[in-house]
């Protein structure tokens, strides 16, 4: 398992245009309108100022754990590993839904039907437009950025993290309240 974790390229060394093209050819059969109408629904479906990932095999090509090929079992077997990033979608996970409470939460699956309640109907819809498992999971910001930047865990950002802006016009930090 150790030699199939070092065949996997870390975030730094796979370009955003790479892992956007291989999520393309993966994921959605090639095509970019598919992705851009599944990153479409997932934004109109989640709270304001939460930032989306990608994560896992759909980004790199392999799975982690035995660098096997995206689909390796079969079309449609390769599973979407969607991460909702920042303070608000965290609150949309039950308090039992966590690996760390409050902050990194276990993906909403198969394996853990109801620990987002919220992000059901959104979940179904992601399945049913790609075919596929799709796992939801919501983290904070650091917890991403630790992942991706710190550990090296290849990521693709779907949609970027909006900040809000105070009646002054200025942005509201997460620590500015």
């Amino acid at each position: 398992m150790i030699e199939a974790m070092t065949d996997i390229p870390s975030n730094a060394e796979l370009t955003d245009d790479e892992k956007r093209e291989c999520v393309c050819r993966c994921a959605f059969e090639g095509d970019p309108a598919k992705l851009e109408e599944f990153c479409k629904l997932v934004k109109e479906s989640i709270p304001h100022g939460t930032g989306v990932v990608l994560r896992g095999s759909a980004v790199t090509g392999k799975r982690w754990s035995d660098g096997a090929p995206f689909d390796a079992d079969g079309p449609g077997t390769s599973d979407l590993d969607l991460t909702l990033v920042g303070d608000d979608v965290v609150g949309l996970f039950k308090v039992t839904g966590f690996f760390v409470p409050g902050v990194h939460s276990r993906p909403l699956s198969d394996d853990d039907p109801d620990i987002a309640p919220d992000l059901v109907p959104l979940r179904r819809k992601l399945v049913a437009m790609t075919g596929r498992p799709v796992n939801i999971q919501g983290t904070r910001d650091w917890v991403m950025y630790f992942r991706g930047e710190m550990l090296g865990q290849p990521y693709l950002t779907l949609i970027e993290k909006e900040h809000e802006l105070n009646p002054l016009g200025s942005i509201n930090r997460p620590d500015e309240t």
